[in-house]
């Protein structure tokens, strides 16, 4: 069943260079060297999870968030990444809302920032 099967998240481009800086050089992900049939780039994460990032002709339509990495310091994180040149979005929901980037409700705490074709990306714990 699916319960034990490993997940990929799966996330379009329109510039495959373009997105390999970002998720290589910006993020610090490695290229797992998985062959493929088509323009995309396999990246191993945590667990034996998998981010993969193909070109297509439109992307960064969707309103909602395409991945998301679980790390053990949200606010160490965010700060890495902003050193890197990574924006973080502020929102302002009846839900939740960010400060300096950050959500936090109750132990959980959320960021999230876009990619360069301006799909939504997290970091949680």
């Amino acid at each position: 069943m699916l319960t034990d099967a490993q997940v990929t998240a799966v996330v379009p481009t329109t510039d495959l260079a373009r997105a390999r800086n970002f998720f290589e050089n910006t993020l610090g992900l490695r290229d797992s060297g998985t062959q493929t049939p088509g323009p995309e780039v396999v990246y191993r994460c945590g667990n034996g999870t998998t981010l993969q990032v193909y070109e297509r002709p439109t992307a960064g339509d969707a309103q909602h968030t395409l991945a998301t990495w679980q790390v053990p310091d949200v606010r160490a994180e965010v700060e890495e990444l902003r050193s890197r040149g990574v924006t973080f979005e502020e929102y302002d929901f009846p839900e939740f809302k960010t400060e300096d980037g950050v959500a936090t409700i109750g132990d959980f705490q959320s960021a999230w920032f876009r990619d360069p074709d301006g799909n939504i990306l997290c970091v949680h714990s």
